[in-house]
């Protein structure tokens, strides 16, 4: 059989396949899955608007999906599927909202996710926060939801010097203009920081 005989359309067609193959493998390890589940609550559509901008911000990163959901509509299989969980609050009375409180409330009782079981171990948690002022408790609101992640044993990451030490953050009261680009900007860049983040950690790691 000459080089001309071994060369036919139907051999190029397998070698085209085979090599596809291959590469999607590779990009496939080199670049896995990552699961962002983005949670929050809200009442006045601010919250929501950031919760939208992390999802987007996370989606933007290669091989990352994301579940958006309301805090009350958060399964056991949600956090349980999820590499990474971001969660939003408006301020209430200078802390997290009673909602928010719950959904950590539940990890323990409702879904089983006692620190003991390590079912949250080694995911990735972030915060963000909406509030009326400059300074009335945005800070103190997602220490205290990364705060509830360290207990459960899951790696928290701050967003940065470049908008923030703690998470993403947005200034809604009376004299703002509601949710700026700015602030969405710092919300996409926080999704994208943590799918970023997540992708590394899932790399190294035998999941």
């Amino acid at each position: 059989m000459n080089k001309r005989e071994f060369f036919t359309p139907a051999a190029i067609m397998l070698l085209m396949v085979v090599s596809l193959v291959g590469e999607c493998r590779s990009q496939a390890v080199e670049s896995p899955d990552v699961t962002v589940l983005v949670v929050y609550h809200s009442s006045t559509g601010n919250t929501e608007k950031m919760a939208q901008g992390v999802a987007e911000g996370a989606k933007a990163v290669a091989g990352t999906s994301v579940v958006l959901k309301r805090v009350g509509e958060v399964i056991r299989d949600d956090l349980l599927s999820a590499d990474a969980v971001i969660v939003g609050s408006p301020v209430y009375v200078g802390s997290i909202s009673g909602q928010v409180k719950t959904f950590f409330d539940n990890w323990g009782p409702k879904f089983g996710l006692e620190a003991t079981s390590r079912n949250m171990r080694n995911k990735v948690g972030a915060a963000f926060a909406t509030g009326g002022s400059v300074s009335n408790g945005k800070e103190i609101t997602m220490l205290t939801i990364l705060g509830a992640m360290l207990g459960s044993g899951m790696i928290v990451i701050s967003a940065g010097d470049r908008f923030g030490r703690f998470g993403a953050s947005a200034t809604t009261g009376a004299t703002s203009p509601g949710i700026d680009e700015k602030e969405l900007a710092d919300a996409r860049e926080l999704g994208k920081r943590v799918a970023e983040v997540t992708s590394v950690i899932r790399r190294g790691s035998t999941k």
